[in-house]
Protein backbone atom coordinates (compact mmCIF):
# COMPACT_ATOMS: atom_id res chain seq x y z
CA UNK A 1 0.00 0.00 0.00
CA UNK A 2 1.32 3.15 -1.22
CA UNK A 3 2.15 5.37 1.87
CA UNK A 4 1.35 9.14 2.39
CA UNK A 5 4.50 10.36 1.14
CA UNK A 6 5.22 8.07 -1.79
CA UNK A 7 1.28 9.31 -2.29
CA UNK A 8 2.31 13.35 -2.02
CA UNK A 9 5.33 12.51 -4.49
CA UNK A 10 3.62 11.24 -7.35
CA UNK A 11 0.74 13.48 -7.48
CA UNK A 12 3.44 16.56 -7.60
CA UNK A 13 5.27 13.95 -10.64
CA UNK A 14 1.69 14.46 -12.23
CA UNK A 15 2.93 17.87 -13.53
CA UNK A 16 5.93 16.86 -15.07
CA UNK A 17 7.17 20.49 -15.64
CA UNK A 18 7.83 21.16 -12.35
CA UNK A 19 11.23 22.81 -11.49
CA UNK A 20 13.56 22.68 -8.23
CA UNK A 21 13.21 26.40 -7.74
CA UNK A 22 9.10 26.13 -7.91
CA UNK A 23 8.37 23.36 -5.88
CA UNK A 24 10.90 24.23 -2.70
CA UNK A 25 8.74 28.19 -2.79
CA UNK A 26 5.83 26.12 -2.40
CA UNK A 27 6.95 23.31 0.66
CA UNK A 28 8.50 26.78 1.97
CA UNK A 29 5.10 28.23 2.12
CA UNK A 30 2.75 25.68 2.62
CA UNK A 31 4.89 23.65 4.88
CA UNK A 32 5.04 19.90 3.70
CA UNK A 33 4.94 18.42 -0.06
CA UNK A 34 1.00 16.74 0.97
CA UNK A 35 0.16 20.27 1.67
CA UNK A 36 1.68 21.71 -2.00
CA UNK A 37 -1.19 19.15 -3.39
CA UNK A 38 -4.17 20.89 -1.60
CA UNK A 39 -3.20 24.23 -2.92
CA UNK A 40 -5.52 26.03 -5.58
CA UNK A 41 -4.65 27.08 -8.58
CA UNK A 42 -4.08 30.79 -7.71
CA UNK A 43 -1.95 29.76 -4.83
CA UNK A 44 0.14 28.01 -6.41
CA UNK A 45 0.77 30.98 -8.98
CA UNK A 46 0.87 33.78 -6.29
CA UNK A 47 4.06 31.37 -5.29
CA UNK A 48 5.46 31.97 -8.75
CA UNK A 49 4.55 28.60 -10.25
CA UNK A 50 3.77 29.08 -14.03
CA UNK A 51 0.11 28.64 -14.80
CA UNK A 52 0.35 25.69 -17.05
CA UNK A 53 2.56 23.68 -14.32
CA UNK A 54 -0.07 24.65 -11.67
CA UNK A 55 -3.14 23.64 -13.68
CA UNK A 56 -1.51 20.16 -14.25
CA UNK A 57 -1.22 19.98 -10.83
CA UNK A 58 -4.61 20.65 -9.78
CA UNK A 59 -6.37 19.16 -12.36
CA UNK A 60 -4.01 15.63 -12.63
CA UNK A 61 -6.60 12.47 -12.68
CA UNK A 62 -6.37 10.57 -9.29
CA UNK A 63 -6.34 7.45 -11.34
CA UNK A 64 -2.98 8.62 -13.20
CA UNK A 65 -1.16 8.99 -9.16
CA UNK A 66 -1.83 5.60 -7.91
CA UNK A 67 -0.83 4.04 -11.60
CA UNK A 68 2.57 6.08 -10.89
CA UNK A 69 2.97 4.59 -7.25
CA UNK A 70 2.51 1.35 -8.04
CA UNK A 71 5.10 1.56 -10.59
CA UNK A 72 7.43 3.38 -7.93
CA UNK A 73 7.00 0.21 -6.18
CA UNK A 74 7.70 -2.81 -8.69
CA UNK A 75 10.27 -1.05 -10.13
CA UNK A 76 11.79 -0.39 -6.50
CA UNK A 77 12.27 3.35 -7.62
CA UNK A 78 13.45 6.09 -5.65
CA UNK A 79 11.55 9.33 -6.17
CA UNK A 80 13.64 12.30 -4.95
CA UNK A 81 12.21 15.68 -4.43
CA UNK A 82 14.50 18.44 -4.67
CA UNK A 83 14.10 18.93 -0.53
CA UNK A 84 14.96 15.28 -0.17
CA UNK A 85 18.36 15.93 0.99
CA UNK A 86 19.27 12.71 -1.38
CA UNK A 87 18.68 15.15 -4.25
CA UNK A 88 22.29 15.95 -6.10
CA UNK A 89 23.18 19.34 -4.54
CA UNK A 90 24.55 20.18 -7.67
CA UNK A 91 21.74 20.63 -9.60
CA UNK A 92 19.95 22.70 -7.08
CA UNK A 93 21.68 26.29 -7.71
CA UNK A 94 20.74 25.77 -11.89
CA UNK A 95 17.37 27.52 -12.95
CA UNK A 96 14.80 24.75 -14.51
CA UNK A 97 16.08 21.56 -13.01
CA UNK A 98 13.38 18.98 -12.51
CA UNK A 99 11.56 19.36 -9.24
CA UNK A 100 11.69 15.74 -9.14
CA UNK A 101 13.79 12.71 -10.13
CA UNK A 102 12.94 8.86 -10.52
CA UNK A 103 16.03 6.97 -9.60
CA UNK A 104 16.73 3.22 -10.28
CA UNK A 105 19.69 1.74 -7.89
CA UNK A 106 22.03 3.67 -6.10
CA UNK A 107 20.69 7.24 -5.36
CA UNK A 108 24.29 8.30 -3.74
CA UNK A 109 25.95 7.96 -6.89
CA UNK A 110 24.21 11.37 -7.96
CA UNK A 111 26.26 13.64 -5.91
CA UNK A 112 29.62 12.00 -6.08
CA UNK A 113 32.12 14.03 -8.13
CA UNK A 114 31.52 13.31 -11.94
CA UNK A 115 32.24 14.02 -15.14
CA UNK A 116 30.01 13.65 -18.05
CA UNK A 117 31.33 11.75 -21.29
CA UNK A 118 29.10 12.39 -24.26
CA UNK A 119 29.39 12.03 -28.38
CA UNK A 120 27.95 10.51 -31.31
CA UNK A 121 25.88 7.56 -31.84
CA UNK A 122 27.45 6.21 -34.54
CA UNK A 123 31.27 6.48 -33.61
CA UNK A 124 34.25 5.58 -35.69
CA UNK A 125 36.20 2.56 -34.05
CA UNK A 126 38.68 5.18 -32.67
CA UNK A 127 36.15 7.65 -31.35
CA UNK A 128 34.42 4.09 -29.35
CA UNK A 129 37.97 3.39 -28.22
CA UNK A 130 39.21 6.90 -26.74
CA UNK A 131 35.81 7.06 -24.69
CA UNK A 132 36.17 3.87 -23.12
CA UNK A 133 39.52 4.18 -22.28
CA UNK A 134 39.11 7.94 -21.09
CA UNK A 135 36.19 6.83 -19.04
CA UNK A 136 37.92 3.92 -17.92
CA UNK A 137 41.01 6.05 -16.77
CA UNK A 138 38.95 8.71 -15.19
CA UNK A 139 36.64 6.29 -13.11
CA UNK A 140 40.06 4.57 -12.00
CA UNK A 141 41.06 7.93 -10.29
CA UNK A 142 37.95 8.61 -8.50
CA UNK A 143 35.34 10.21 -10.54
CA UNK A 144 31.59 8.76 -11.55
CA UNK A 145 30.89 8.37 -14.69
CA UNK A 146 27.99 10.27 -16.61
CA UNK A 147 26.04 9.90 -20.17
CA UNK A 148 22.91 9.09 -21.61
CA UNK A 149 22.59 5.51 -22.19
CA UNK A 150 22.40 5.39 -25.66
CA UNK A 151 24.07 3.75 -28.71
CA UNK A 152 27.67 4.81 -29.33
CA UNK A 153 30.02 6.78 -27.53
CA UNK A 154 27.46 6.89 -24.74
CA UNK A 155 27.40 3.13 -24.28
CA UNK A 156 31.55 2.96 -24.44
CA UNK A 157 31.61 5.28 -21.80
CA UNK A 158 29.54 3.26 -19.64
CA UNK A 159 31.38 0.45 -20.20
CA UNK A 160 34.73 2.08 -19.76
CA UNK A 161 33.35 2.90 -16.47
CA UNK A 162 32.48 -0.96 -15.87
CA UNK A 163 35.75 -1.75 -16.83
CA UNK A 164 37.53 0.88 -14.50
CA UNK A 165 35.38 -0.61 -11.53
CA UNK A 166 33.83 2.61 -10.70
CA UNK A 167 30.09 3.78 -10.63
CA UNK A 168 28.18 5.03 -13.82
CA UNK A 169 25.10 7.29 -14.05
CA UNK A 170 22.34 6.56 -17.11
CA UNK A 171 20.27 9.72 -17.41
CA UNK A 172 17.44 8.45 -19.47
CA UNK A 173 14.69 10.24 -21.50
CA UNK A 174 12.53 7.64 -21.09
CA UNK A 175 10.09 6.72 -17.83
CA UNK A 176 12.66 3.73 -15.74
CA UNK A 177 10.39 1.31 -16.90
CA UNK A 178 11.68 1.29 -20.24
CA UNK A 179 15.36 0.79 -21.72
CA UNK A 180 15.67 3.26 -24.46
CA UNK A 181 17.31 1.71 -26.81
CA UNK A 182 16.78 -1.74 -25.99
CA UNK A 183 19.88 -3.03 -27.01
CA UNK A 184 21.74 -1.33 -24.17
CA UNK A 185 19.19 -3.21 -21.52
CA UNK A 186 21.98 -5.92 -20.52
CA UNK A 187 24.61 -2.50 -20.11
CA UNK A 188 21.88 -0.90 -17.74
CA UNK A 189 21.89 -4.01 -15.59
CA UNK A 190 25.62 -4.21 -15.52
CA UNK A 191 25.06 -0.38 -14.18
CA UNK A 192 22.75 -1.13 -11.65
CA UNK A 193 24.91 -4.32 -10.41
CA UNK A 194 28.05 -2.25 -9.72
CA UNK A 195 26.87 -0.14 -7.79
CA UNK A 196 25.32 3.08 -10.40
CA UNK A 197 22.39 4.58 -11.37
CA UNK A 198 19.63 5.24 -13.91
CA UNK A 199 17.86 8.42 -13.32
CA UNK A 200 15.53 10.43 -14.80
CA UNK A 201 12.97 13.11 -14.28
CA UNK A 202 9.76 11.41 -16.51
CA UNK A 203 7.67 8.93 -14.34
CA UNK A 204 7.12 5.57 -15.85
CA UNK A 205 5.46 5.03 -18.42
CA UNK A 206 6.80 7.93 -20.44
CA UNK A 207 7.77 7.32 -24.05
CA UNK A 208 10.98 7.89 -26.21
CA UNK A 209 9.71 11.19 -27.52
CA UNK A 210 12.21 13.27 -29.59
CA UNK A 211 12.11 16.47 -27.45
CA UNK A 212 13.30 14.41 -24.58
CA UNK A 213 16.37 13.53 -25.27
CA UNK A 214 17.99 17.51 -25.64
CA UNK A 215 15.98 17.73 -22.16
CA UNK A 216 17.81 15.23 -20.20
CA UNK A 217 20.77 16.45 -21.56
CA UNK A 218 20.28 19.50 -19.00
CA UNK A 219 20.76 16.98 -16.07
CA UNK A 220 23.70 14.81 -17.81
CA UNK A 221 25.77 18.47 -17.56
CA UNK A 222 24.44 19.58 -14.51
CA UNK A 223 25.08 16.22 -12.80
CA UNK A 224 29.35 16.85 -13.48
CA UNK A 225 31.96 18.55 -12.92
CA UNK A 226 32.86 19.09 -16.94
CA UNK A 227 31.11 17.82 -20.39
CA UNK A 228 33.82 15.79 -22.58
CA UNK A 229 32.59 15.38 -25.95
CA UNK A 230 34.48 12.58 -27.82
CA UNK A 231 32.92 12.93 -31.43
CA UNK A 232 30.17 14.65 -32.61
CA UNK A 233 28.86 15.97 -35.89
CA UNK A 234 27.83 19.45 -36.75
CA UNK A 235 23.96 18.84 -35.70
CA UNK A 236 24.95 16.74 -32.64
CA UNK A 237 22.67 16.05 -28.96
CA UNK A 238 25.84 16.32 -27.65
CA UNK A 239 26.73 19.65 -28.58
CA UNK A 240 23.41 20.58 -26.73
CA UNK A 241 25.10 18.95 -23.79
CA UNK A 242 27.80 20.87 -24.47
CA UNK A 243 26.02 24.99 -24.40
CA UNK A 244 23.92 23.34 -21.62
CA UNK A 245 27.67 23.20 -19.50
CA UNK A 246 28.76 26.82 -20.60
CA UNK A 247 25.61 27.68 -19.58
CA UNK A 248 25.81 26.18 -16.12
CA UNK A 249 29.41 27.17 -15.39
CA UNK A 250 30.70 23.49 -16.17
CA UNK A 251 33.55 23.01 -17.88
CA UNK A 252 33.28 21.88 -21.73
CA UNK A 253 36.26 19.62 -23.22
CA UNK A 254 36.73 18.40 -26.57
CA UNK A 255 38.35 15.76 -28.12
CA UNK A 256 39.91 16.86 -31.41
CA UNK A 257 39.76 14.03 -34.41
CA UNK A 258 40.72 13.85 -38.26
CA UNK A 259 40.29 16.87 -40.43
CA UNK A 260 38.47 14.20 -42.85
CA UNK A 261 36.04 12.71 -40.36
CA UNK A 262 32.74 13.93 -40.00
CA UNK A 263 32.65 13.17 -36.65
CA UNK A 264 35.05 15.42 -35.95
CA UNK A 265 33.86 18.37 -36.76
CA UNK A 266 31.40 19.06 -33.75
CA UNK A 267 34.44 18.57 -31.13
CA UNK A 268 36.49 21.04 -33.49
CA UNK A 269 33.93 23.70 -33.45
CA UNK A 270 33.58 23.37 -29.82
CA UNK A 271 37.55 23.70 -29.89
CA UNK A 272 37.22 27.28 -31.69
CA UNK A 273 34.48 28.31 -29.50
CA UNK A 274 37.30 28.26 -26.65
CA UNK A 275 36.44 24.29 -25.55
CA UNK A 276 39.89 22.64 -23.73
CA UNK A 277 41.41 20.51 -25.80
CA UNK A 278 42.08 17.37 -24.58
CA UNK A 279 44.70 14.60 -25.27
CA UNK A 280 45.28 13.19 -21.99
CA UNK A 281 43.79 12.58 -18.74
CA UNK A 282 45.90 15.21 -17.08
CA UNK A 283 43.92 17.75 -19.13
CA UNK A 284 41.11 16.76 -17.36
CA UNK A 285 42.37 16.92 -14.29
CA UNK A 286 44.20 20.27 -15.02
CA UNK A 287 40.61 21.85 -15.96
CA UNK A 288 38.99 20.63 -13.29
CA UNK A 289 41.57 21.44 -10.72
CA UNK A 290 41.94 17.88 -9.42
CA UNK A 291 45.39 17.56 -7.71
CA UNK A 292 47.10 13.82 -8.28
CA UNK A 293 50.45 12.82 -6.26
CA UNK A 294 53.38 13.91 -7.88
CA UNK A 295 54.47 10.55 -8.95
CA UNK A 296 51.13 9.85 -10.82
CA UNK A 297 51.59 13.21 -11.96
CA UNK A 298 54.88 11.94 -13.86
CA UNK A 299 53.13 8.60 -14.95
CA UNK A 300 50.06 10.68 -16.66
CA UNK A 301 52.66 12.62 -18.65
CA UNK A 302 54.17 9.37 -19.67
CA UNK A 303 54.53 8.93 -23.58
CA UNK A 304 50.79 8.01 -24.81
CA UNK A 305 52.50 5.05 -26.61
CA UNK A 306 53.83 3.38 -23.34
CA UNK A 307 53.12 0.04 -22.84
CA UNK A 308 50.08 -0.91 -20.59
CA UNK A 309 48.60 -4.22 -18.89
CA UNK A 310 51.67 -6.16 -19.02
CA UNK A 311 53.10 -5.77 -22.60
CA UNK A 312 56.74 -6.47 -23.43
CA UNK A 313 58.97 -3.76 -24.90
CA UNK A 314 59.26 -4.16 -28.78
CA UNK A 315 62.27 -3.82 -30.60
CA UNK A 316 62.99 -1.43 -32.98
CA UNK A 317 61.41 -2.11 -35.97
CA UNK A 318 58.36 -2.68 -34.24
CA UNK A 319 58.61 0.43 -33.15
CA UNK A 320 59.08 2.16 -36.29
CA UNK A 321 56.22 0.32 -37.47
CA UNK A 322 53.98 1.44 -35.07
CA UNK A 323 55.08 5.17 -35.76
CA UNK A 324 53.74 4.36 -39.66
CA UNK A 325 50.66 3.13 -38.28
CA UNK A 326 49.36 5.98 -36.66
CA UNK A 327 45.78 6.79 -35.50
CA UNK A 328 44.45 6.68 -39.16
CA UNK A 329 43.72 3.73 -41.06
CA UNK A 330 46.74 2.43 -43.14
CA UNK A 331 47.02 -0.06 -45.58
CA UNK A 332 49.98 -3.02 -45.40
CA UNK A 333 50.85 -1.96 -48.99
CA UNK A 334 51.38 1.88 -47.37
CA UNK A 335 53.59 0.73 -44.76
CA UNK A 336 55.92 -1.72 -46.60
CA UNK A 337 56.14 2.01 -48.67
CA UNK A 338 56.88 4.13 -45.75
CA UNK A 339 59.16 1.49 -43.44
CA UNK A 340 60.72 -0.56 -46.49
CA UNK A 341 60.11 -3.68 -44.86
CA UNK A 342 59.53 -6.96 -46.45
CA UNK A 343 55.80 -8.15 -46.85
CA UNK A 344 57.13 -11.35 -44.10
CA UNK A 345 59.03 -9.01 -41.70
CA UNK A 346 55.68 -6.93 -41.73
CA UNK A 347 53.14 -8.90 -41.30
CA UNK A 348 54.70 -10.91 -38.37
CA UNK A 349 55.33 -7.54 -36.43
CA UNK A 350 51.82 -6.54 -37.62
CA UNK A 351 50.60 -9.67 -35.95
CA UNK A 352 53.47 -9.03 -32.47
CA UNK A 353 51.39 -5.31 -32.47
CA UNK A 354 47.89 -6.48 -32.55
CA UNK A 355 48.65 -9.20 -30.04
CA UNK A 356 50.56 -6.70 -28.15
CA UNK A 357 47.11 -4.25 -27.93
CA UNK A 358 48.53 -1.78 -30.00
CA UNK A 359 47.14 -1.78 -32.86
CA UNK A 360 43.78 -3.22 -34.19
CA UNK A 361 42.75 -4.32 -38.05
CA UNK A 362 39.49 -3.26 -39.53
CA UNK A 363 37.68 -5.54 -42.19
CA UNK A 364 38.88 -3.99 -44.91
CA UNK A 365 43.10 -5.20 -44.03
CA UNK A 366 43.58 -1.87 -42.94
CA UNK A 367 45.47 -1.05 -39.21
CA UNK A 368 45.36 1.71 -37.19
CA UNK A 369 47.21 2.51 -33.70
CA UNK A 370 44.82 2.21 -30.48
CA UNK A 371 45.41 4.89 -28.02
CA UNK A 372 46.74 4.41 -24.51
CA UNK A 373 45.38 6.48 -21.69
CA UNK A 374 47.46 6.61 -18.75
CA UNK A 375 45.59 6.07 -15.53
CA UNK A 376 45.77 7.49 -11.35
CA UNK A 377 44.39 7.79 -8.05
CA UNK A 378 42.95 10.99 -7.89
CA UNK A 379 43.06 13.37 -4.68
CA UNK A 380 41.33 16.35 -4.51
CA UNK A 381 42.86 19.85 -3.70
CA UNK A 382 40.63 21.59 -0.92
CA UNK A 383 41.98 24.90 -2.68
CA UNK A 384 39.85 24.02 -5.81
CA UNK A 385 36.35 23.87 -6.72
CA UNK A 386 34.29 20.75 -5.46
Amino acid sequence: MPTEDLLALCTLAQAPTITAEELRAAVAAAGSLQSVTELREPDLIALGWRPSTARLLVHHAPASVEATARAVERLDLQLLSAIDPRYPPQLLPLAGMPGLLFVRGHPAVLAAPQIAIVGSRRPTALGRSTAREFACSLGRSGLAITSGLALGIDAASHEGALAGGAPTLGVCATGLDLCYPPANTALAERILEAGGALVSEFQPGTLPLPHHFPQRNRIISGLSLGVLVVEAALKSGSLITARYAGEQGRAILAIPGSIHSTQSRGCHQLLRQGAVLVECAQDIFDELGISVPDQLVMDLLDEPDTPSHGASRLDNPAEILLDAVGFEPTSADALIASTGLSSSSLASLLLALELGGRITCDAAGRYRRLPVVPTATIVPDPRQRP
